[in-house]
Order: structure tokens, then sequence, then C-alpha cells
């Protein structure tokens, strides 16, 4: 987009730059002498005078192609709050106030200062953390207990309606504690996040090493499989929603594996052009993917469908519990766009990190739950 804007021809441009100059240089030949100080302000003033005489200069098609450059970096016309959800549901949201709980309506309730989250099955309760505290909360902000543990990260729930456990990482490697706060125990010495329990029955983790990917029994800490894990730091780990399928991504590389640990897909996008998002659509193995590739980002579907571009810096993917829409976080607009999931249809939301009290752009934790 860039590159095509560049090479449009504006009628009148040159003869607009003609008189800008001569406006600029007539200003410059009259200015009065000043003891030597740093030039930079006058060059800054010079540079805002011409910036601002060209702009003014230049023919109504020329404002309209300025016009389009300003709507690639942000959907025009997005709603200026955050109003209701497209699809049933409800998100959890950290900002530099804490974590929020966002409703369908748009209604937000902020849970407290902690600085990571997850839900848990069901959307019931929410598995919180900060620096050094483990917590259970209701989505209404109640506590219901909490665990003393140092550099506590990563917590993650998972189960049945009747029995649950939170895996969570503190500075003695990948630990387990029962729904309820009871039995908290060292599964994994050393081990560091991210980690992803596998859906359904059963307590299932995944986890990284520095070379491998490990399935491990989440109760006694047994390995299932392991595999070579792809190069680069990992920053995220997810089950598909059926647990047949574990995805795997580092900054320049995507891998999926099915249940015993066999590469199904991969994608090794070039260098200096990273994902930064990936997540499994629900009740499906389709992944989608946020990347950034120079000045631009791209959201897409693996292997199938662009679902949305945009100049800037995309920061994360998170699918609706229905698999029907895709919230794409657009950190250089400070905006959410909610994406339909065959890219027909877009929704976009603007003053992101003002609405959630943040001068840092706003982390979406999770979309729960399917109805």
């Amino acid at each position: 987009m860039k590159h095509e804007l560049e090479r449009i021809e504006v009628p009148g441009e040159h003869d607009a730059r003609g008189r800008t100059w001569r406006v600029v240089e007539s200003a410059f030949a009259e200015r009065q002498p000043v003891e030597r100080a740093s030039h930079w302000p006058r060059v800054a003033a010079i540079a805002l005078a011409l910036a601002a005489l060209f702009a003014a200069a230049l023919s109504p098609p020329g404002r309209a192609v300025l016009d389009e450059v300003r709507e690639v970096v942000g959907v025009e016309g997005a709603q200026p709050g955050l109003f209701s959800l497209p699809a049933p549901g409800r998100l959890l949201v950290t900002s530099e106030a804490g974590i929020w709980v966002v409703q369908q309506d748009g209604s937000k309730r902020l849970l407290g200062d902690y600085r990571e989250a997850s839900w848990s099955p069901f959307g019931r309760f929410v598995a919180a953390a900060r620096e050094n505290e483990l917590a259970a909360l209701e989505p209404n902000g109640d506590v219901r207990w909490t665990l003393a543990r140092a550099g506590v990260r990563s917590p993650r729930w998972a189960g049945t309606e009747t029995d649950t456990e939170i895996a969570y990482v503190d500075r003695t490697g990948i630990r387990v504690v029962a729904g309820d706060g009871t039995g908290d125990k060292l599964l994994t010495a050393g081990a560091r996040d991210p980690i992803a329990w596998r859906p359904g029955a059963g307590f299932v983790l995944a986890y990284t090493t520095s070379r491998t990917v490990r399935v491990v029994d989440g109760e006694t800490g047994q390995a299932l499989w392991k595999a070579s894990r792809p190069p680069g730091r990992v920053t995220a780990v997810e089950w598909s929603s059926d647990g047949r399928r574990l995805l795997v991504l580092t900054p320049h590389h995507l891998r999926v594996y099915d249940s015993r640990g066999r590469v199904v897909d991969q994608e090794s996008p070039a260098e200096g052009w990273p994902d930064v998002g990936a997540a499994f659509r629900p009740r499906s193995h389709e992944v989608g993917v946020a990347r950034v590739h120079g000045s631009q980002s791209t959201a897409y579907v693996l292997s199938s469908r662009t679902l949305f571009n945009g100049m800037g810096v995309f920061r994360e993917l998170e699918w609706a519990p229905t698999g029907r829409w895709v919230l794409v976080t657009w950190q250089s607009a400070d905006q959410w766009v909610f994406v339909r999931a065959d890219g027909s249809r877009i929704q976009a939301v603007s003053n992101i990190s003002e609405q959630f009290r943040s001068r840092a752009f706003p982390r979406v934790e999770g979309w729960c739950c399917a109805p």
C-alpha cells in the first residue's frame, strides 16, 4: 500500500511544491541571525512549516490521497467506545490498572491489580496472578482464595465441573494446585512458561524446554510424548478445542503437532517478519495468525485466507467462543477490530487504552465461553 501511494501522481503536485519552496526560501532569507545554538528547533520548525504549506497547497485530489493514507492506520468510523461484543461470551483483559471482565453488552468490571489471568472451565472463575500471589476470583471480583508464592506467572485452569486444577509457574518451576486452593505441589522443577492444559477430562499439560515440546500427566509429571520444538523464544502453546492438535509459536516459526507429537503443519515467515499471535479456531483445527511484516500487519488463517490487513502493528488474535468472529488487537491504531471468520464484515472500536485506564496497550487474555 505504501509503495502504491508513493507512485500516485497528484494533479498540481509539482506546481504546489514550487510555490511552497519559494515561500519557505523567502522566509529563510529574511530570518534574523542569532548566536550559534542547537539548530534542531529551527530545522524542526521549518520542516513543520514546509509540511503545513505543502498540505495546504495540494489540490482536492491530493487531499483525498492524504485522507486515504490516514484511513489505513486505523479503521475510519470506528466506534469511540466498546458498546458491545459482536458474539456471545465475555472477555478477560489486562491493562496497567489490572484485570478486567468485559460482558457482551460492553459493561466492564475491574477485578483488581493483577498482571495475568485466565478463565476457569465454563468461565465460572478467574485464575489471576501478581508478583507473589496466585488468586482464584469470581467474575464479579470476589476473592475465593489466595496462595503466596514467589514470582507467580502464567496461571492456567482446567478440568470438569466437579474436578479442576490450576497450573502455574513460579521460581521453582511448574506447580499444580486444586481448584479449591488445596494440595499445591511442584510438578516439574526448573520449567518455564508458557504452559497449556489439554481440554477435556483428565489432566494433561504441555510445556516447552530449551529443545523440546513436552506433554505430561498433570498429576504425576510422567511424560506422555515429546518432540523437537521450533527454534526461538516460545511465545504461545495452545491446544485445539478437541485436544487433538497442539500449536507452538515462536516469533519466526509456527508448528502444529498431532496427538502423538508428529508435526502436521508448520510455517516459517521471513526473518524480521514475526508472528505475534496465533490461536485455534474453536471446534476446528484452523489456525488464525497475526503477523507483522515491515510497516504492515496481517491477520490470516493458516494455509487458507486473509482476514484483515492494516498499517502498523497488530498484537493479538483471539477467536470468539462460537468461532464466527475473531478479535484482532491493533496497537498502532489503539483499536480492536472484530472480523467475521469469512472476512466479510468488520467492527472496529477506538480508544482502547483509555477505556481500560492504561497508557500501555491492553492485552486480551481470553474470550469465554461457548454457549
